[in-house]
């Protein structure tokens, strides 16, 4: 049996129209519907007709991301979605979950250990918990290419005497994000670029996710989560700060809320799932980021974007 890792796409994949392929499928009207009536309000108009400035809205976002995400996930579950090489891709089972980021509630969904409805409550809270630390504490954050892991906490020590700046995503192999105080990220924009950094883009966000300056948000969520009932996970889970498997519904509600102030170790959970051999990836929600991750991680991995899939199928 091949075994499949299923990942699950975060803040920044979203865009106009994401949700249109979506609601041709049964399974993804379906959803739509869910999360609307949960949310009490109309996420699939904002998904199919919403404007990018509208889905820039990190509370907004995050709910919408999810549900996408989901949708897709139901479609592969319900619909005979195929593949020349493999055939149906219902044949195989998911041997692991994991998602970036705001992906992880979604993760968490197909583990069985948290319910679509709550997930959504969840990260509703959870956006507007960031954006409002974000405006407590204003700060942004940079991609930084070319640069190694050691490099850029070393250029994040020396931009700190500027103010708040640290990793806060290791994506893949020489792309990391950092975040924290505008002061900081630009001193350590300035430093990454005479260490000789490939690119250095600038992040148009609401704040400094990941970092300590999100803290305010953190200690919010963690009294968001003490209200959900979370179950362990039927299939494994792998967490973004640690880079491994959760099965603890209190330790995973705890992660959920460190995740907010520390590093994403996005490349440290995919090589998790290869290690433990899974050799092929199947990323569902918007857009195709984790997929290019994946490959530069893993160069021999095979990976799959099920929304790239249903819309050659249509």
């Amino acid at each position: 049996m091949i075994k499949i890792g299923a990942i699950f796409a975060g803040q920044g994949a979203q865009y106009a129209g994401m949700g249109l392929k979506l609601i041709n499928y049964k399974a993804g009207k379906e959803t739509f519907k869910e999360a609307n009536d949960v949310l009490n309000m109309d996420i699939e108009k904002l998904c199919c007709e919403g404007t990018g400035e509208e889905l820039a809205d990190t509370a907004v976002t995050q709910p919408a991301i999810v549900t996408c995400s989901i949708a897709l996930f139901r479609i592969f579950q319900s619909e005979a979605v195929n593949i020349t090489e493999f055939g149906s891709f219902n044949s195989f089972d998911i041997s692991a979950t994991a998602g970036l980021s705001v992906g992880e509630y979604s993760a968490l969904v197909v583990s069985g250990a948290l319910t679509f409805a709550d997930a959504l409550r969840l990260v509703k809270e959870r956006g507007k918990l960031m954006a409002e630390a974000g405006r407590i504490n204003p700060g942004t954050m940079l991609a930084i290419m070319g640069l190694d892991e050691a490099t850029i906490k070393s250029i994040c020590e020396e931009a700190s005497s500027l103010g708040i700046v640290q990793p806060a995503n290791y994506n893949c192999p020489g792309q990391i994000v950092v975040s924290g105080q505008k002061d900081a990220v630009q001193k350590a924009q300035e430093l990454a670029q005479k260490a000789g950094a490939k690119r250095c883009i600038p992040l148009d966000v609401s704040g400094a996710f990941h970092s300590p300056l999100m803290r305010p948000a953190e200690d919010g969520l963690r009294n968001a989560l003490k209200e959900i009932s979370f179950s362990k996970p039927s299939i494994p889970f792998i967490a973004n700060v640690t880079g491994d498997y959760l099965y603890d519904p209190d330790e995973i509600k705890e992660m959920l809320a460190l995740q907010l102030t520390n590093p994403i170790q996005w490349e440290k959970c995919v090589l998790k799932m290869a290690n433990d051999g899974v050799e092929t990836f199947i990323e569902f929600g918007p857009g195709k980021v984790l997929s290019g991750l994946v490959r530069r991680i893993c160069q021999k991995a095979k990976v799959f974007n099920m929304e790239g899939i249903i819309g050659s199928d249509q």
